[in-house]
């Protein structure tokens, strides 16, 4: 890795020059950019949504979880960001990808699916990551009414 720390910049919008080894985030459009820790200059968008990413910052550093992983990049490089600092991560075969990506595929049908037999009406307001767990998600129409009715 190239970029070994990150410097967190918050920003309304993504500038059309990315600085390298500058965290862009933008909370408006819901999204974290920056230029590739490896060096190789291309553009990283990782999008904060239940499905995707997530974005934690202590007040002085950031955190983005899952890993970064480029595929769709000559590079194909892999990293953690996590308190500002990158941890290069090992590298995925071709099997490894094509199955993250399912899993990625699945995860958003599952969370679109239940998202859109939410009741009309019922308060839709956000949790945090930490309170929404992937078994809330299996039990689907028991868990929504569990937190209607508490």
């Amino acid at each position: 890795m190239r970029h070994t720390h990150l410097e967190p910049h918050f920003v309304k919008g993504i500038p059309r020059e990315l600085e390298p080894g500058v965290l862009y985030v933008s909370m408006e459009y819901g999204a974290v950019v920056h230029s590739c820790c490896c060096g190789c200059g291309h553009e990283v968008v990782t999008p904060l949504t239940p499905t995707d990413w997530w974005l934690t910052f202590d007040g002085e550093s950031i955190s983005l979880w899952p890993s970064v992983g480029n595929w769709n990049l000559p590079c194909r490089s892999h990293y953690v960001i996590k308190g500002n600092r990158v941890i290069e991560a090992g590298p995925l075969d071709k099997d490894k990808i094509e199955a993250e990506q399912k899993r990625d595929k699945l995860a958003k049908a599952k969370f679109y699916s239940n998202a859109e037999t939410t009741p009309i009406g019922q308060d839709n307001q956000l949790e945090s990551s930490a309170e929404v767990s992937t078994r809330d998600l299996q039990k689907g129409f028991l868990a929504r009414l569990w937190r209607w009715l508490s």
